[in-house]
C-alpha cells in the first residue's frame, strides 16, 4: 500500500489563521490609503450626476410630448388599420340569417294586420254596412231624409 503522509490537521489551520491575518492587515492598510480619494470620487459623482439630470430632464420632457402629440396617434391608427386588415371578412351567413329574420318579422307583422282587419270587418253587421256608404238618414215612418 502506498502511504500519503498528511499534515497535522492544527498545523494546516494555523497556517490558515495566519493568511487570514496577513490578508486582514493588507485591506485594512488599503482602506486607509484609498478612503479620502473614494470620498472625494463619491463628491465628484454626485456632482456630475446633478449635471446629467439637469441636461436630461428637459430632452425627456420633450421627448414625452414627442410621443404624447404626435408619435401616439399616428401608432394608434397605423395599428387599428393593422387590425382593419388582418381580421377575416364576416361569413355571407350571419347577413343572410339577420336579413331573412327581419323578412319573416315583417311578414309575421303583415298577415296579423290582414287577420286583424278581416275580423273587423265580419263583426260588422252586413245591413250597417250599406247604410255607411249613404248620407241619408232614415226618418219615423221608413221614409228617407235627404
Amino acid at each position: 500500500m502506498m502511504s500519503t503522509r498528511r499534515k497535522p490537521r492544527v498545523e494546516a489551520l494555523t497556517r490558515l489563521n495566519r493568511a487570514q491575518e496577513t490578508l486582514r492587515q493588507g485591506a485594512s492598510g488599503a482602506a486607509v490609503r484609498i478612503g479620502p480619494a473614494a470620498r472625494q470620487t463619491r463628491e465628484i459623482a454626485a456632482d456630475r450626476l446633478l449635471i446629467a439630470r439637469g441636461w436630461s430632464a428637459p430632452r425627456l420632457r420633450r421627448a414625452g410630448t414627442y410621443v404624447e402629440v404626435d408619435l401616439g396617434p399616428r401608432v394608434g391608427s397605423m395599428l387599428s388599420n393593422a387590425a382593419e386588415r388582418i381580421e377575416p371578412p364576416q361569413h355571407a351567413r350571419r347577413r343572410r340569417k339577420a336579413a331573412l329574420t327581419m323578412l319573416a318579422a315583417a311578414s309575421a307583422a303583415g298577415i296579423a294586420g290582414t287577420v286583424l282587419t278581416r275580423r273587423g270587418n265580419a263583426q260588422v253587421q252586413p245591413g250597417e254596412s250599406s247604410k255607411e256608404g249613404s248620407s241619408a238618414e232614415a226618418g219615423t215612418g221608413g221614409q228617407v231624409r235627404t
